[in-house]
């Protein structure tokens, strides 16, 4: 049994009380749809057969000041094998390196980048990292691999904390700016001082927005880039030596998008960037400039706008309105992260009471979606059959049936012997139908999320009466 020194309880409200049964019928809706309720769900195809060669969702493995402190790579180890199932090809992991908060530090503090949880710092006798030990890390990813997951390391290559104090003659000032054995860098590797900070003798500031301006690393200097990722014992080196198959770039505004470049250009592997920036074109010109994806936080905000500050769905029909819409290859589109989901952003989130509704939305459409650890936790058996479809119907150019105030139909077409799908979103507060010209003539259909139990049948042209429950979504595709 392991000790810990420092264990709280942290207690989660997982709202289940989303309801997405069928309610009464509005007074335009056609009640012939609800034929079949019984049997609607024994039509449905084995959903195994279409499943995508490159099938896979993102899943942030963290939520902001896990715990217990010292044993998170253990807790995530033990839900491998269920992740594995449902259908979850990546995970993303903390920043792995010790932080200036130390057993408390939630690795956006970065202070050795070669300490994973191995060396004492700064006389302070707690050697894990908030996360656990290296030993438990290496399992962890190990574990993953076996189970065809690939991980993701957390990189913080913008800003540095916890150093020694010492004059810095570009500021006239002492800044926190040393960092060697004895100044927060144990491992001895990537020692730093003022030199490798901004201002210093090769520029004054960087080409993005300063975070940290004190201890901003200077990426332009020949030195930083040796140890961040150019030489052999760098630290993208070290980080891919413990596995690591790719890699999240945190606050990417605060450097250039050419040295996100440079990284992926020494080491390869996934990757993708945080730009937070609600500006589907800051997104793609980024995107264009690092050659890596980035979150989809243009589609975030639009999800947030539509269900939960506007509710009204009619932006989510908006032409080049997200990253996702201008190059769905470049887009890791998400619902929630760490960030988001902080006390402090109460009304920068999706509310809970609207989660599934956004996670229908980023898993049928194209992008690469990303299910957050405490969603997956609230909502797992749902989450389970959205991913299902993600890997399987969801394929084929996406088409805009319909967006307004209430209603958001889009249709997939498939590919060959896929079907595709339709999916049905409704923020009212009453059952919705609508007749929709399908791809399926003269064929049952059936919603492969049981939100609805109707049956309705595509006539020669291809129409159907679909329906989607009050405040819900269904998913419509061809029965077997």
């Amino acid at each position: 049994m392991k000790k810990f020194k420092n264990i709280s309880t942290k207690t989660f409200l997982l709202l289940g009380g989303l309801v997405l049964g069928l309610t009464g019928c509005s007074e335009d809706d056609d009640t012939s749809t609800t034929d079949g309720e019984v049997t609607s769900q024994f039509l449905k195809m084995d959903l195994t057969q279409f499943k995508k060669e490159d099938a896979g969702v993102f899943m942030q493995a963290f939520y902001w000041d896990v715990e217990p402190i010292g044993d998170w790579y253990n807790v995530v180890n033990d839900q491998i094998e269920d992740w594995a199932a449902s259908g979850i090809n990546r995970i993303w992991l903390p920043s792995p390196s010790k932080g200036a908060s130390g057993s408390f530090s939630m690795g956006y503090d970065p202070m050795d980048y070669f300490d994973v949880g191995e060396f004492s710092q700064r006389g302070d006798d707690s050697v894990e990292t908030r996360f656990g030990s290296r030993a438990e890390l290496e399992s962890l990813i190990e574990k993953s691999h076996i189970n065809n997951i690939e991980v993701i390391a957390d990189v913080v290559m913008g800003h540095n904390s916890g150093g020694g104090l010492q004059y810095n003659p570009y500021r006239d000032a002492e800044v926190f700016s040393l960092f060697n054995e004895e100044n927060g860098n144990a491992s001895g590797k990537f020692n730093r001082n003022f030199e490798h900070f901004h201002p210093n003798a090769i520029v004054d500031s960087d080409e993005g927005a300063l975070f940290f301006a004190e201890t901003d690393l200077s990426h332009a200097v020949p030195y930083v880039q040796e140890w961040l990722w150019g030489r052999d014992d760098s630290v993208a080196e070290f980080y891919k030596s413990l596995g690591f198959d790719g890699w999240r770039f945190d606050y990417v505004k605060s450097f250039a998008p050419k040295w996100v470049k440079a990284w992926n250009d020494k080491v390869g592997g996934f990757s993708v960037g945080e730009n937070f920036d609600g500006n589907q074109d800051v997104l793609k010109e980024w995107v264009d400039a690092s050659g890596s994806p980035a979150f989809d936080f243009a589609c975030f905000y639009r999800l947030d706008e539509t269900l939960d500050r506007a509710q009204d769905l009619t932006a989510l029909g908006d032409a080049d309105n997200m990253l996702r819409k201008l190059d769905p290859s470049m887009a890791v589109t998400f619902v929630a992260n760490h960030d988001t989901e902080k006390d402090e952003n109460e009304d920068n989130r999706i509310s809970y009471g609207k989660k599934l509704l956004a996670y229908s939305y980023i898993l049928t459409h194209d992008g690469y979606p990303t299910i957050f650890y405490l969603d997956y936790q609230a909502f797992r058996d749902p989450l389970k059959t959205l991913i299902e479809i993600y890997n399987t119907l969801a394929v084929g150019d996406v088409e805009i049936i319909e967006a307004s105030k209430d209603e958001y139909i889009m249709k997939r077409s498939g590919s060959g012997d896929n079907p595709g799908l339709i999916l049905y979103m409704n923020i009212s507060k009453q059952t919705k139908t609508r007749t929709v010209k399908t791809n399926w003539a003269n064929r049952t259909l059936v919603d492969y999320t049981d939100n609805s139990r109707a049956t309705p049948t595509a006539d020669s042209e291809g129409n159907a009466l679909l329906q989607a429950p009050a405040g819900g979504y269904a998913i419509w595709s061809v029965t077997k």
